[in-house]
This record gives C-alpha cells, sequence and structure tokens, in this order.
C-alpha cells in the first residue's frame, strides 16, 4: 500500500520501518534531516511537506510529539489536509488530548477523509505496538492490513477521537500502578533499613497522600 508517514521520532522511525519491512510503499516527511536519511536508506522516498507527503498516497499516517504539532501538520497551508485526496484515511498515532483529536477529526471529515487511530506501546522496534481505533468497522477493516504491520493487537473503541480516550485512561491505569509500585517498595526499604528510612518513608507517604488522582 502506498503511505504517507510523518513523524521519525523515537516512536514514528520504528513504526515507518516495520511498515517498510511489511511490503508498504513510504513517502516520509520529518524535520530531521538524519531521520529522514535513516528512512531513505530503509527504502522510504522523502517528501518537502506535510502535504507533499499526503499527496498520492493511499493512506496518512501521523506520530508526532504533542498537539500542537498535530495541529500545525494538519491545518496548516502546508499540511495533509491541503494536499491529501478525499477518502484517503488520516491515522494518527500522536497521545494528545481529546479536544485536539475531536477538531483535526471534524476538519478532515468536512473534507471526507476518514480519521483516526491510536496507538499504545513502547516496542515499537519488534512491531508489538497495540491499536486502540476510533473508528467505524468499514473502516477498521480497510486499516487492519497497515496496522499488521506495526502491531500485533488492535480493537476498534468507537467513533472518532474514543481511541485516544482509551489510550488516557490506559496511561492513567498504568500511572496509577506505577504509584502503588512505588509505595509498596518504599514500605519494604523502611522496614529493611534505618529509622532515618522510616522516617523518609513517612515523608514521601505524606507528600502522596496529599495529591488526588482520579
Amino acid at each position: 500500500m502506498e503511505i504517507g508517514f510523518i513523524g521519525l521520532g523515537n516512536m514514528g522511525e520504528p513504526m515507518a520501518a516495520n511498515l517498510l519491512k511489511a511490503g508498504h510503499s513510504l513517502t516520509v516527511f520529518d524535520l530531521s534531516k538524519t531521520a529522514l536519511q535513516a528512512a531513505v536508506d530503509a527504502g522510504a522516498r522523502t517528501a518537502a511537506s506535510p502535504r507533499e507527503a499526503a499527496r498520492e498516497n493511499e493512506v496518512v499516517i501521523t506520530m508526532l510529539p504533542a498537539a500542537a504539532h498535530v495541529r500545525a501538520v494538519y491545518l496548516e497551508p502546508d499540511g495533509v489536509l491541503a494536499g491529501v485526496r478525499p477518502g484517503v484515511p488520516l491515522i494518527d498515532s500522536s497521545t494528545i488530548y481529546p479536544a485536539t483529536a475531536r477538531l483535526i477529526g471534524k476538519a478532515a471529515l468536512k473534507q471526507g477523509n476518514p480519521p483516526r487511530v491510536r496507538r499504545h506501546g513502547r516496542r515499537t522496534g519488534g512491531g508489538t505496538l497495540t491499536f486502540m481505533v476510533g473508528a467505524d468497522t468499514a473502516l477498521f477493516d480497510t486499516l487492519k492490513p497497515v496496522l499488521a504491520g506495526m502491531g500485533k493487537n488492535m480493537g476498534q473503541c468507537g467513533e472518532t477521537r474514543t481511541g485516544q480516550i482509551a489510550k488516557i485512561c490506559n496511561n492513567l491505569l498504568l500511572g496509577i500502578s506505577m504509584i502503588g509500585m512505588a509505595s509498596h517498595e518504599t514500605r519494604r526499604v523502611a522496614r529493611d533499613r534505618t529509622e532515618q528510612a522510616r522516617r523518609n518513608h513517612q515523608h514521601i507517604d505524606g507528600t502522596l497522600l496529599e495529591r488526588r488522582y482520579v
């Protein structure tokens, strides 16, 4: 499949590499010349802008650091929506605010481009990502061959932006689990160490109790 891929950072680079390994044809864009060269060495073509990367491709994928980057890449005059053909699915794998996902989704749908998808996971090199997909059933089925090149697990979460919400909930649960594990380890150390360690544990415990988590 012909894919436009924008964002070749710590997450995007291995995702793009796995798509190339799966036999897809990629046109890539990134601000880093080093990242672009690595993609070219792996078999990709480069584009001079997000608009050019989106043009003439069957799917567009973005993997960007923050909501501001996503808005710029999609909405600016030289962005994705200025170049993509009507009907081409747009896959955003960035971790951003649901409000931004809603904004981009409305703009994309207005011109006939179905959005969007979320991903979860850090083990991108092995192609083991989990994808939480915000899309209707027909679009989900269309995107499965592309997602399969980057991950092993994929689930349909509902309409546009629901994948983003599911990912944020997942991150919240992960954070709560990490706090619990840290508290448990602190208690273990406090039992096994000096009186000073016990006092340190009390200070840490008090700090955690002062925070409010939903």
